[in-house]
């Protein structure tokens, strides 16, 4: 009778002891701040809750074998089966010079554990009883861990077994813990990275549109991401009178910009600020449209080439006091001309005119256009045109010209065709959908004599 309450006792105290161990290694698991501390436990909890001698953690990191903590708390025996393993993992650790790839971890885990039964048992006569679980994360082979007794009568039974794998399980759930915080790490800098370069881009796109004399302006660029790569300016001419006589600014030849950079992100929204800085320099120069790209295109060339990524660019320029727009084309989408008295759309394309960065020999022609009262000149770029439906048809270019003429003969204004294209577009694709590439409109009207409007879009 005192046996039996002795056994139940002692049973009880061993399953308390457990759950104590387990505890703990669940309480280390949810405060989980330094990985390694985590795994130089799982040999040590393994151990006591399996009543083994010995544990070693043996893991595959960035496709390497390392040996990880070895825990040995028995005598003589229990240190040699612990120095006999060390061995077995460095020595086929250095064999493996070239990091593993995944589908070839399981191989070499298995070869550690064949390594591990024959040397164990050639060293120890067979006395050692040793018992190796995986450590499985995602279900990808990660490590071992690996438990040993040198007691005669030790026996791996079916509760030993699990409770080891529950160890095992623990350890896998704290390594991928780790792996998804290191994840979110690093998409909380990227996503702050992100939005200092959005912040950056929104201070060089034009904050507003400038008053020019005879012309009423509005724009909008909508990023697909937080960082773009359309871009579109009003760049001054005569840039040393803007202090003396603000007013007289009103009345000097005018640059207007629309440019697109092959991609999205932030290696196109860094191409797209380098272009903005080249550009509005060219223009001080006061040469030609066509010049004006030639020479961007030299500049920009290597740097262009080396980042296999390619610019389009429509630019012009309006003189208030001829109402002529000069203009040249480095194969962007041709702008659309609302002629108000014949109520017919134009495009404003040029006969020659390469990518910017594709050829350093490009070659660029120029043309001019005089714009008479009531004429709307509309830039856009190709997330319009590309942009595609739940069916996967596109927006394409006679949608865009259809809306256009549309809203002219309504008699919108340019802010007014501005918000009615987008709409239409935005119809078109879906409420539900995301937009696939960046957007950006300009649309400027020609106005009566004196009359100058900006609109701040």
């Amino acid at each position: 009778m005192f046996a039996l309450k002795d056994i139940v006792a002692q049973l009880y105290r061993d399953q308390s002891r457990i759950q104590d161990l387990l505890g703990s290694l669940s309480f280390a698991l949810r405060s989980l701040k330094n990985l390694n501390q985590f795994l130089e436990l799982t040999p040590l909890i393994a151990t006591r809750v399996a009543d083994a001698d010995g544990g070693m953690l043996v893991m595959v990191q960035n496709g390497r074998l390392q040996l990880g903590r070895v825990h040995t708390q028995g005598g003589q025996p229990c240190q040699q089966v612990q120095r006999v393993m060390t061995q077995v993992v460095r020595e086929l650790a250095a064999r493996l010079s070239a990091p593993l790839d995944k589908d070839k971890v399981t191989a070499v885990l298995d070869l550690l554990d064949q390594q591990f039964q024959r040397q164990v048992e050639s060293q120890t006569d067979g006395s050692a009883h040793l018992f190796s679980t995986p450590i499985l994360v995602k279900d990808a082979d990660r490590g071992r861990l690996y438990l040993f007794s040198c007691q005669s009568d030790y026996l791996w039974s079916e509760t030993r077994q699990k409770l080891t794998r529950l160890v095992a399980d623990q350890t896998a759930v704290a390594i991928e813990n780790n792996e998804l915080t290191v994840e979110l790490r690093k998409k909380e800098r990227l996503d702050r990275e992100l939005e200092i370069g959005s912040e950056i881009q929104a201070q060089l796109l034009p904050r507003q549109c400038p008053k020019i004399t005879g012309l009423a302006l509005a724009a909008r660029c909508q990023t697909a991401s937080r960082v773009g790569g359309d871009y579109y300016d009003f760049i001054p001419a005569n840039h040393d009178r803007w202090l003396k006589d603000p007013d007289e600014l009103t009345n000097r030849r005018w640059s207007i910009a629309i440019g697109d950079v092959m991609g999205k992100g932030v290696p196109a929204g860094l191409i797209m600020t380098m272009l903005r800085g080249m550009l509005r320099a060219e223009v001080l120069n006061q040469h030609s449209p066509a010049k004006i790209l030639q020479h961007l295109n030299h500049v920009m060339y290597s740097d262009l080439e080396n980042s296999n990524r390619f610019v389009t660019l429509f630019y012009s320029e309006y003189d208030p006091r001829t109402r002529m727009l000069a203009y040249s084309n480095a194969a962007h989408n041709p702008p659309l001309l609302w002629a108000s008295k014949s109520q017919v759309v134009h495009r404003l394309d040029t006969s020659s005119g390469m990518l910017i960065g594709l050829d350093i020999d490009s070659q660029y022609d120029e043309a001019q256009v005089e714009l008479q009262p009531g004429d709307v000149v509309l830039y856009y770029t190709d997330g319009f045109t590309d942009a595609a439906s739940a069916s996967g048809d596109r927006f394409g270019e006679e949608r865009v010209e259809e809306c256009f003429r549309s809203a002219c003969r309504y008699g919108y204004s340019p802010g007014e065709i501005l918000d009615y294209l987008f709409e239409q577009v935005q119809a078109f694709v879906g409420l539900a959908r995301q937009r696939e590439d960046d957007m950006t409109l300009v649309v400027l009207q020609a106005q009566p004599a004196a009359e100058a409007v900006g609109d701040r879009r």
